[in-house]
């Protein structure tokens, strides 16, 4: 994957063609940092969901199971 294609304020969107992110930046390493949800939140997703780039960034599974899955801390060496 050419996460090269990954640019801020992307929407993110699940399997199912649902958005359910926007991406903030891509983070050093193998994660992106989302905006922050409506609870003033942040959180990451590693590129390895990732199953194509085009104007939206889609991963590899719904969008329920993903925002179970992400994680809300930032990972080791992720910029802040």
């Amino acid at each position: 994957m050419d996460t090269t294609k990954i640019k801020e304020h992307m929407p993110v969107v699940c399997s199912n063609e649902d958005q359910f992110g926007v991406v903030d930046h891509l983070d050093k390493g193998n994660t992106i940092k989302l905006t922050r949800d409506r609870t003033g939140q942040h959180h990451w997703i590693p590129t390895s969901w990732v199953t194509k780039v085009d104007d939206k960034v889609h991963v590899d599974r719904p969008g329920e199971r993903a925002m179970k899955e992400w994680m809300s801390t930032p990972p080791e060496g992720a910029m802040h």
